[in-house]
């Protein structure tokens, strides 16, 4: 359902991961582990996506670690959208 709405799927993937999880806090090769996508794509959607303001982002040592800003204006509400796809989705599949 997601995909109608947000086309690039690693994007799509990187706010699924942040707005299910928002205390969630990671560099770019551990995201791309996760969600099994190319790391250079990743670290292009986590700049978009901060210079958005739905993550943050600061350095830990000699990496930068990103998690959500749960101060984003529509955080709340991205996040309601997130969890609905994904209980709609389970459902279809259930059936």
């Amino acid at each position: 359902m997601l995909d109608v709405f947000i086309t690039s799927r690693v994007r799509r993937k990187i706010i699924v991961v942040y707005a299910k999880y928002p205390d969630f806090k990671t560099h770019v090769r551990g995201l791309a582990k996760l969600i099994k996508e190319d790391p250079g794509n990743i670290q292009r959607e986590l700049r978009r996506l901060e210079k958005a303001g739905f993550l943050r982002s600061e350095k830990e040592r000699n990496t930068k670690v990103y998690y959500s800003n749960t101060d984003f204006p529509i955080f709340k509400e991205l996040q309601s959208i997130v969890l609905k796809s994904q209980r709609l989705h389970q459902q279809r599949r259930s059936k």
